[in-house]
C-alpha cells in the first residue's frame, strides 16, 4: 500500500485526558469480566479447562466457544496498552490500524510510521506538523491521515489530527463525531480548545474536526490565526497530523503545507496523474515545503 521516497532533504493550552490504567497485571479473564465480555461463571470455566489441558486462556475459552478472536484481541490490547477497536464500535471500518492492527496495510503504515519519525518528528523540537497532500481528488489523503494518526498514537504519541479540508471534510464521519464546532470555527474566534475532541478508544489520539464549512477557507487558512493554532497545539501535541482538499481544486493544500513545514504526498494507483503530481511537487519544494515522503495508495 505505501511506498517512501527519498526526503529532500507551544498561546492556546490545552487539558489533554490522563492516560487509563493499562492492563499490565491483569488478567484476561478479569480484564473481560470487567469489560462485560465474559461473565464470572465462564471465566472459572475457562480456569479450570485450561488447568486441565495446559492452555492459554484465550485458546480455551475458545476451545469451549466462550471467547472469540475478538474478545482476545481485545484482552491482548489491554494487557500491553496497545488501542484497539472492538467490531461493535461506531467508528469507520476505514480505521484499520485500529479495527485490523496486525495486518499488512497497518504493518505498512508502521513502517511509514518509523521513516517518518526519523526524517521528521524526531530531527527537531518545532517539527511536529505534517500535511497529507495530494494532487488530485479521490487519491486517499483522509484515510492515510486518520490510519497515520492512530500508528502514530499507538506507539504511544500524543498525536492530533486536523482536518483543515475545510469544503469536504471526512474525517467527523470516519470519527463518528457529529456535527461539532472545528477548525474553522477556531479560526473565526467562535470556538476554543474544546473543539479538540479526544478519542475515548484510541488513548493519545485527538481530532480537531473541519468545523462549520466556512465560505472563505483559504482566506482563514492564510490568517496568522492559523500559525499561531498550529504553534499552540505543538505545546500539547507531539504529532500534528493534518488532512487537506486535493491540490488541484483550490490553494489549501499548499497554505497548509507551508504552515506545518512538511508534506507528506499521497498518489493512487491508476489515479493519480504523473504529470500533475510532478508540477504539484515542484511548486511545494518551491515554497520551501519539506518533502518528507510519498505514499502509493493501491486500495
Amino acid at each position: 500500500m505505501t511506498r517512501n521516497s527519498a526526503p529532500s532533504i507551544r498561546s492556546v493550552p490545552l487539558t489533554l485526558p490522563s492516560k487509563p490504567a493499562t492492563g499490565a497485571g491483569r488478567s484476561m479473564g478479569t480484564i473481560l469480566v470487567d469489560a462485560g465480555r465474559l461473565s464470572p461463571p465462564d471465566a472459572e470455566r475457562i480456569l479450570h479447562f485450561q488447568r486441565d489441558r495446559g492452555l492459554r486462556f484465550g485458546d480455551s475459552g475458545k476451545a469451549l466457544g466462550l471467547l472469540s478472536d475478538d474478545d482476545v484481541r481485545f484482552a491482548l490490547s489491554v494487557q500491553f496498552d496497545y488501542p484497539y477497536l472492538a467490531n461493535e464500535t461506531k467508528l469507520s471500518r476505514e480505521l484499520v490500524a485500529a479495527y485490523q492492527p496486525g495486518s499488512q496495510p497497518v504493518e505498512q503504515l508502521r513502517a511509514l510510521r518509523s521513516q517518518l519519525m526519523l526524517r521528521w518528528f524526531d530531527t527537531g523540537a518545532e517539527r511536529r506538523g505534517l500535511a497529507i497532500v495530494s494532487a488530485g481528488a479521490k487519491e486517499g489523503r483522509s484515510y492515510i491521515a486518520a490510519n497515520l494518526a492512530i500508528v502514530f498514537s499507538q506507539l504511544g504519541e500524543r498525536t492530533l489530527l486536523v482536518d483543515a479540508d475545510m469544503r469536504t471534510p471526512r474525517q467527523h464521519q470516519l470519527f463518528n463525531l457529529g456535527a461539532t464546532a472545528g477548525l474553522s470555527d477556531m479560526l473565526a474566534g467562535r470556538a476554543g480548545p474544546e473543539a479538540v475532541i479526544s478519542i475515548p478508544a484510541l488513548q493519545d489520539l485527538s481530532v480537531l474536526p473541519a468545523g462549520v464549512i466556512p465560505p472563505n477557507p483559504q482566506e482563514l487558512l492564510g490568517r496568522q490565526e492559523f500559525s499561531k493554532l498550529l504553534q499552540s497545539l505543538g505545546e500539547d501535541f507531539d504529532v500534528i497530523i493534518i488532512d487537506t482538499p486535493p491540490a488541484s481544486e483550490c490553494a489549501d493544500a499548499h497554505t497548509v503545507a507551508v504552515r506545518a513545514g512538511a508534506a507528506l504526498v499521497v498518489a493512487r494507483q491508476n489515479v493519480s496523474s504523473v504529470p500533475q503530481m510532478t508540477r504539484f511537487t515542484h511548486s511545494l519544494r518551491e515554497f520551501g515545503v519539506a518533502l518528507v515522503g510519498s505514499v502509493l495508495n493501491d486500495a
